[in-house]
């Protein structure tokens, strides 16, 4: 009598086992084995556990196909969601097969599972396949759908809170429970100093060094002391948390009123303005995309948004440095020029102010919009586009880890019309406006870090680390993805033929671009090598681009005056008028000021389940040539975080946000 070893591995997550019954039946290409109850003496399903059964049939099964899984109640006992990691199941003739679940099982729920060996749909022969596969689609189209938050923005999920998505997706226990009592820990904290809430203003700047007792960073005690010097203020645009939006400077925009005369103090003695702009020593920040951006109401009167330039000089140091300021597009007699030797103040101000735009436009449109959102438009198209037996599917959807429920959920707490930052200046409205017009600009090649930089000039500029560590993971992650893709598409034909594949790039076209043809976003797939481009833009976008501009938010922005999103008086349109009580009025109060602070420091926190760029604790492919792929990925990005550390141990500054040992795998927060 034919015997089938199965080993049935619990998930090591929180509450992860139970004490229900689990029953499996077997399918093959030769029929199928009769419903049987998983039973060995003692508790069977242990949270982080491999229990081994045998089950016998009468005659073979042929070639495995599928495992149904059944789980019922035990007695009366109350329900206990089961996590089952995968299932392997060793043949009468001696074969091993990976039968991947990685899901949650409810009581009375039967979860029909695939072989591990990844497949496209016209590579199916078997009918019983064949119809599982069309089952599944029609299940996941059904269950993951559009919907629209606002007109011209990346359509989300339809889910409306985290409580309603499925547990495949949603937080575990463990991180649901670690948030919470970050949040709870940071309220109380501001609660019991008379902080939260307070209308008060700050009586001095140092005042703002007390908000927590102990959460703070090396660099962010760095920033408290260095944030008004200019060669930091230069830094920030290379190295901080937005690091995408200056570049070379070929010649002056006609609206900006600065002149030779101006800067020729700033710059190397002998030369001019025209003559660094040939040398590539000029660069240029041009928030125009802010211009006529709508402030808030606050006190009756609407908050300024400013649309600034700024003109930064490489000097021969190389060191970038601000050498003038223009707050608007538009130059007039109450738009003045600021310049580093100005009055202290006017000039701090002048900064200020560029940085409160710069920080709107970072958290709106290259964090939360071309991170988090884009990031789920993948997501919502990668479950309703392939099955999980797909290569696609099992390549990217480790990167969308508890990305639909961060999303769902920051939508109500930080994004929501009555959410953090509705107190930012231009509120709720005015973010979705700046959002609306960053979308409708967007480019398949911005999103795509070799082609970001040269169309930006940067590839030469010193201490730029954000490039260097940048373009060496997309390197490593290209290198790896092309391996996985030219493994399953090894000509132009597989791709051509594979209508899922080109379903999923057509969503992705249709619902995160709204089919926008500038954006030069793909709409279909003809070849290998653009599958295994868009593939490596969506991990680096998931992982290391989330990384560089949300892991050092509290680092750089918990420290206020250097960055704030919100800002009470207008921007200065004389010189020689400010005071630091100007500075002071300016910059928001002492119930903004925490409320801030504490919402930084919780997207910047660490949580313990944490999984780390290279790690892929669920086993999902069952090839040997792609398990070697992945170990070789892993030992490359292990030789880049060595590399990166022995940089940064030279460094006065180190650059730690792209160090792969400190990237999640996914947008988990």
């Amino acid at each position: 009598m034919p015997e089938y070893k199965l080993e049935v591995t619990t998930g090591d997550l929180k509450h992860a086992g139970t004490f229900d019954n689990v029953y499996v039946t077997l399918f093959g290409t030769e029929g199928q084995s009769e419903r049987s109850h998983l039973d060995n003496f003692g508790i069977d399903f242990i949270t982080g556990k491999v229990g081994t059964y045998t089950l016998k049939t009468s005659s073979s099964l042929g070639t495995l196909l599928l495992i149904k899984v059944e789980k019922d109640p035990f007695f009366i006992l109350p329900e206990d969601e089961w996590f089952c990691s995968k299932v392997v199941v060793t043949t009468p003739e001696g074969g091993a097969l990976l039968f991947p679940c990685y899901r949650w099982i409810s009581r009375g729920e039967l979860v029909e599972l695939r072989g591990g060996k990844a497949a496209k749909v016209f590579e199916e022969e078997h009918p019983l396949l064949i119809e599982h596969w069309k089952k599944e689609l029609k299940s996941k189209k059904s269950f993951y759908q559009w919907k629209v938050l606002a007109e011209g923005l990346s359509h989300i999920n339809h889910f409306n809170a985290p409580s309603e998505l499925p547990a495949e997706v949603r937080f575990s226990e463990s991180k649901s429970d670690e948030v919470a009592d970050t949040q709870k820990i940071t309220g109380l904290e501001l609660k019991i100093k008379g902080l939260l809430g307070s209308a008060e203003k700050w009586e001095s700047i140092d005042d703002m060094k007390r908000i927590f007792w102990f959460k703070s960073t090396t660099m962010s005690e760095y920033v408290a002391e260095h944030w008004k010097e200019d060669d930091f203020f230069g830094y920030q645009f290379l190295n901080g948390v937005n690091p995408n939006v200056i570049k070379r400077c070929s010649e002056l925009p006609p609206n900006f009123a600065v002149t030779d005369e101006m800067v020729k103090p700033f710059l190397e003695e002998g030369s001019s303005l025209q003559k660094e702009i040939k040398k590539g020593k000029i660069f240029l920040y041009d928030q125009k995309i802010m211009d006529g951006i709508p402030g808030r109401v606050y006190d009756d009167e609407a908050l300024h948004i400013t649309a600034g330039l700024c003109l930064f000089y490489l000097n021969p140091e190389d060191k970038l440095m601000p050498i003038a300021i223009q707050l608007h597009q538009e130059p007039s007699e109450l738009n003045p020029v600021f310049l580093p030797s100005d009055l202290e103040t006017d000039w701090l101000l002048a900064k200020i102010f560029l940085k409160n735009a710069d920080g709107l436009d970072h958290q709106a449109v290259h964090h939360l919009m071309k991170t988090h959102f884009l990031s789920e438009v993948y997501t919502v198209a990668t479950l309703r586009s392939f099955p999980v037996i797909h290569p696609i599917y099992k390549l990217l959807f480790p990167h969308f880890r508890y990305t639909l429920h961060i999303n769902t959920g920051g939508r109500t707490s930080l994004f929501g019309p009555n959410g953090a930052l509705s107190i930012s200046s231009p509120g709720y409205e005015g973010l979705i406006e700046l959002m609306r017009r960053a979308l409708s600009e967007l480019t398949y090649s911005s999103l795509c870090l070799p082609d970001n930089i040269t169309a930006r000039g940067l590839e030469s500029i010193p201490n730029f680390y954000y490039r260097d560590d940048g373009l060496k993971l997309w390197s490593i992650i290209h290198s790896f993805v092309k391996a996985v893709v030219d493994h399953f598409y090894p000509s132009d034909r597989e791709v051509q033929q594979d209508t899922e594949l080109q379903e999923w790039i057509s969503e992705i076209f249709t619902h995160g671009v709204l089919g926008n043809k500038a954006s030069e976003f793909p709409s279909s797939f003809t070849a290998p090598e653009e599958v295994t481009k868009f593939c490596t833009m969506v991990i680096f976008t998931a992982t290391a681009q989330h990384a560089a501009v949300n892991n050092g938010q509290y680092d750089y922005n918990s420290w206020l005056p250097n960055c704030s999103l919100l800002l009470h008086k207008p921007p200065p349109t004389t010189k020689g008028q400010s005071t630091t009580e100007t500075i002071l009025e300016t910059l928001p109060d002492v119930g903004e000021t925490v409320i801030f602070s504490a919402i930084l420091w919780l997207l910047s926190a660490k949580y313990s389940d944490e999984v780390f760029l290279g790690a892929y604790p669920e086993e999902r492919f069952d090839e040997p040539e792609v398990k070697l792929m992945i170990k070789e990925f892993q030992a490359e990005l292990s030789y880049l975080s060595e590399e990166i550390t022995a940089r940064n141990a030279a460094l006065k500054i180190p650059y730690t946000y792209l160090d792969p040992k400190e990237i999640e795998n996914s947008i988990t927060i």
